[in-house]
């Protein structure tokens, strides 16, 4: 039990930025806090290093995965393509148990949209659409789909605010999105399940473009460098 709770807080404080990308994880520190002796603490690390949380590195020890411009370039220009394939396979195989499963996400999205608590929504969000890949069940896309959500949710934790009404309504159409997702995927619908995704990706590009790449300024590092820091 100590292992699985290590396991998914650590996850969660890495998807939800109380650890920020880049930083270090502390051993010993992190023994004496989850109660956890350093061989299991070692095996998550490995673990959620193969997941893509995490990077260990020689004489380093482990730190969270960075986002750097090249990562944050390669996942605006993969991401489309690989949820459109995710969403197509996932109408083709699903259980009523997985049906389920999705929707008490959706609801905990929903309500977290409809009490403006960023960290919950972005948190449901991950787990809603980590469970269409597992619906998908493709073994050649899951690991590079589940990276790009990673990333996805990092990036999102630091753009979304409820400061703009545009950005409240976008939200609310995430959440009428999500209802779609779920009946396509319970009818069979691939066509339209593949449109809805491409529609629901540009609602957060839409987003993560205007924080990452504010106009006028121009596409360079220096401009990714001063919007990506986190203090």
């Amino acid at each position: 039990m100590k292992k699985e709770h290590f396991y998914q807080d650590l996850k969660r404080q890495i998807l939800t930025l109380k650890r920020t990308p880049g930083s270090s994880l502390d051993e010993v520190s992190l023994s004496k806090e989850y109660a956890i002796s350093r061989t299991p603490l070692r095996e998550i690390f490995q673990r959620l290093a193969g997941e893509g949380y995490i990077e260990i590195i020689n004489n380093r020890g482990a730190m969270v995965s960075s986002m750097d411009y090249k990562t944050v370039r390669n996942f605006f220009l993969t991401a489309p393509m690989i949820y459109a394939s995710i969403g197509r396979l996932a109408t083709e195989n699903t259980s009523r148990e997985q049906l389920s499963e999705l929707q008490n996400a959706q609801d905990k999205f929903r309500e977290a949209v409809g009490q403006k608590n960023i960290e919950g929504m972005v948190f449901y969000n991950d787990r809603f659409h980590r469970l269409i890949g597992g619906i998908a069940n493709n073994p050649y896309l899951q690991p590079s789909y589940e990276r790009l959500l990673i990333d996805h949710t990092r990036i999102s934790q630091m753009v979304f605010t409820f400061s703009e009404d545009s950005m409240i309504k976008d939200f609310e159409e995430a959440v009428d999105q999500h209802e779609a997702m779920i009946e396509y995927i319970a009818i069979n619908d691939a066509e339209r399940m593949v449109a809805l995704t491409q529609d629901h990706w540009d609602i957060s590009r839409v987003h993560m473009e205007r924080y990452i790449y504010p106009d006028p300024l121009p596409l360079d590092h220096a401009v990714f460098n001063a919007n990506m820091q986190i203090k």
